[in-house]
């Protein structure tokens, strides 16, 4: 009998089924070289700030800087001040003489993926409320959201056309493996925003972006950070089949026996403090990463996913995150056996 692939084992969990072995929900390739089950692709020319040192500027002309495991929009450096003059400011870029298929090829170059062995996720941008935000800024981000909601949705509806206008014109010459859907609404312990609000104003942009996935019989990666669990149902609206990071503020055991193998949990590590120490040992990190599993695998529906963030080339954060790939390896390769 041939062994699955590690895409192959991965996409088995998205449909639903028992995979072999607990696959490792991957934000990038390994950096030891092994394979994996899948990687995030974002789109070169639409998220150009990922692809280049900081500071650096995305499509819509924000300037983004580093942080410690990631980027972020330049503190009190926001680039619209009156949510209803909005026009005046985001323009989204002119790709009409785009040649398609040149600039897929240049994305899969990039991300330098064996789509034998990795399936590949495709994240066209990071999210309309999060684009408000890096827009305006929280505190004048928010409150439009209140005071100004028609001229909101008509950003949102802005940035959503150009958005889909990508989307149709490259998601054939990319031909993913799923299509990731990504926005970070919710806090730690709550959502920024209200169910009611979210589904007026949002949801319909993102079962507009859906609409991509469920026609190709592709699955459906959802990104939301925080206490977020008050959407899970919306989002199976539209057809997500798997969450991540799905953070430990949620009740994630709850979440498990309700919805079962049909919506993937992939997270629930809980990075305590001692975990985070510098000097937290190895037995530690292999024993939460253990812990993890066997609090969430069983039943199948879940991917570990779990990672130490850090500056660039912190030899400390790059040992935990070796030792964690190694226990889910060495832990999950016969945990349904």
């Amino acid at each position: 009998m041939t062994k699955l692939t590690e895409k192959e084992n991965y996409l088995r969990l998205l449909r639903g089924e028992f995979p072999e072995w607990i696959p490792m929900y991957a934000f990038g390739p390994n950096p030891d070289g092994t394979p994996t089950s899948q990687i995030k692709c974002f789109s070169g020319p639409l998220i150009p700030h990922r692809m280049v040192k900081k500071p650096a500027k995305d499509l819509w002309g924000v300037t983004y800087v580093d942080v410690e495991g990631g980027d972020l929009p330049e503190p009190n450096n926001f680039i619209l001040e009156d949510v209803t003059k909005w026009q005046d400011v985001i323009h989204a870029p002119d790709v009409s003489d785009f040649d398609w298929e040149k600039v897929a090829k240049q994305d899969l170059a990039r991300w330098n993926v064996d789509r034998s062995q990795t399936a590949l996720t495709f994240v066209l941008h990071t999210g309309f409320f999060q684009g408000l935000m890096s827009f305006m800024g929280f505190n004048e981000g928010l409150c439009a959201l209140v005071e100004e909601p028609e001229a909101c949705q008509e950003l949102f509806n802005y940035m959503s056309d150009f958005y889909m206008y990508y989307l149709e014109h490259i998601i054939d010459y990319i031909k993913p493996d799923i299509i990731g859907i990504t926005d970070d609404i919710a806090t730690w312990a709550n959502p920024f925003i209200s169910p009611e609000l979210y589904r007026e104003m949002l949801k319909p942009l993102y079962a507009r972006h859906a609409k991509f996935a469920t026609d190709r019989g592709l699955p459906i990666d959802m990104h939301c950070c925080g206490r977020c669990e008050d959407f899970i149902d919306d989002w199976l609206d539209f057809g997500v089949t798997a969450w991540q990071p799905a953070q430990v503020s949620n009740d994630l055991l709850a979440i498990k026996e309700k919805y079962g193998r049909t919506f993937v949990i992939c997270g629930g590590f809980d990075m305590t403090p001692e975990l985070a120490d510098p000097n937290c040992p190895k037995e530690a990190v292999v024993d939460a990463v253990k812990k993890t599993i066997d609090k969430l695998a069983p039943g199948g529906g879940y991917s570990c996913c779990a990672s130490f963030l850090g500056a660039p080339g912190d030899k400390i954060v790059q040992q935990k995150n070796a030792w964690v790939r190694e226990t889910v390896r060495e832990y999950g390769a016969n945990y349904y056996r």
